[in-house]
């Protein structure tokens, strides 16, 4: 039996995964942190990892197609259709929300843009699975049940900062 061991080497010319998460029903506000978010990740060379639908999820396909990137959108449902015409892939699941664990555990770090349920669950299973950045753009702020805030969310005010913060242990 063959087994497979990660070469450091071949890591290192793999572009980084970057994951973005964020509710379908966004705001405008939202959209244009997103796109900013999609474009700033192309131009370093990162791969964006989306939901593959609205909201968050087009706006950050969006930008990183304008600039050139590539972006896999893996969807909820078991066709393309409603899929945001600006992903490169489109991974089609049939999983329903149980895709989120997917999407984060196809990602080098998480960026979350804006909260809803989803977002939030896609927050705790970057969490749980520990090693990655994880990185929240205007959206989800936990508390602890003694009212301090939950570490390991590294809360950010800008597109710029979202994309620094995810990429400094990547690259």
């Amino acid at each position: 039996m063959e087994t497979h061991h990660r070469d450091p080497a071949t890591e290192r010319r793999r572009p980084p995964q970057v994951a973005v998460c964020g509710p379908a029903d966004c705001t405008r506000e939202e959209a244009e942190l997103a796109r900013r978010v999609g474009r700033l990740l192309a131009e370093r060379g990162a791969v964006v990892v989306c939901g593959g639908g609205g909201g968050v999820m087009a706006a950050v396909a969006t930008g990183a197609r304008a600039a050139g990137g590539l972006v896999v959108g893996v969807l909820p449902t078991a066709s393309r259709e409603g899929a945001s015409p600006e992903l490169s892939v489109a991974v089609v699941t049939g999983m329903g929300q149980a895709r989120n664990v997917v999407i984060v555990h196809s990602a080098d770090a998480v960026i979350a843009v804006g909260g809803s349920w989803g977002t939030l669950s896609e927050l705790a299973h970057a969490r749980r699975r520990g090693g990655i950045p994880v990185v929240s753009l205007a959206g989800w702020r936990l508390l602890d049940a003694a009212g301090a805030p939950v570490t390991g969310i590294d809360h950010v005010d800008t597109p710029e900062n979202a994309v620094a913060r995810a990429l400094a242990p990547l690259v």
